[in-house]
C-alpha cells in the first residue's frame, strides 16, 4: 500500500514538471521568434543604407555609428563593413532559424510523448465573438438625413 501512495504522489509532481518543461520550451521559441525579428529589422536597415550610399561617389564622406560614437569615414570605407554586417546578421538568422526548427520538433515531441494540448477557455472564446461584433458596429458612419 505504501508504494501505490508513493506513485499517487510522484504522479502530480511529474505532471507539474512536464508543465514546466514544455512552458520553459514554448518560451524560449518565443524568444528566438523575437530574436530572429529583431535581427531581420536590422538585416532590412542594413539593406536600406546600402542601396542609399551605393551610387553615391565613394569618395564621398559619411558619418557611422560604431559602439556609440559617430565617427568620419568615406563611403569607400562604409560600404564593405556594412555590407559584412549585413552578411553576418543574415548568417545568424539562418542559424536561429535552423535552431527554431530543432526547437518546434523537440515540442511536438514532447505534446506526442505526453499528449499535451492546449486548450483555450471558454470566456475568451465568446469575449473574441463580441469584440467582433461591436468593431463592425464602430466602422458605420451616419450623416444628417436630407431634406430632399
Amino acid at each position: 500500500m505504501a508504494s501505490s501512495s508513493e506513485s499517487e504522489r510522484k504522479e502530480p509532481v511529474n505532471e507539474q514538471m512536464v508543465a514546466n518543461m514544455y512552458g520553459a520550451l514554448r518560451s524560449e521559441l518565443n524568444q528566438i521568434y523575437s530574436k530572429i525579428t529583431e535581427l531581420e529589422m536590422e538585416v532590412s536597415e542594413h539593406s536600406l543604407v546600402i542601396s542609399a550610399i551605393e551610387p553615391l561617389d565613394p569618395s564621398r564622406r559619411c558619418y557611422r555609428m560604431i559602439g556609440g560614437v559617430l565617427v568620419e569615414r568615406t563611403i569607400k570605407e562604409v560600404l564593405p563593413a556594412v555590407q559584412r554586417n549585413k552578411e553576418g546578421l543574415e548568417e545568424v538568422i539562418s542559424r536561429l532559424n535552423e535552431a527554431l526548427e530543432k526547437k518546434k520538433k523537440e515540442i511536438s515531441d514532447l505534446e506526442a510523448k505526453y499528449k499535451i494540448r492546449i486548450r483555450k477557455p471558454d470566456g475568451e472564446a465568446k469575449e473574441e465573438d463580441s469584440g467582433r461584433k461591436e468593431g463592425a458596429a464602430q466602422g458605420v458612419l451616419v450623416g444628417p438625413a436630407s431634406e430632399s
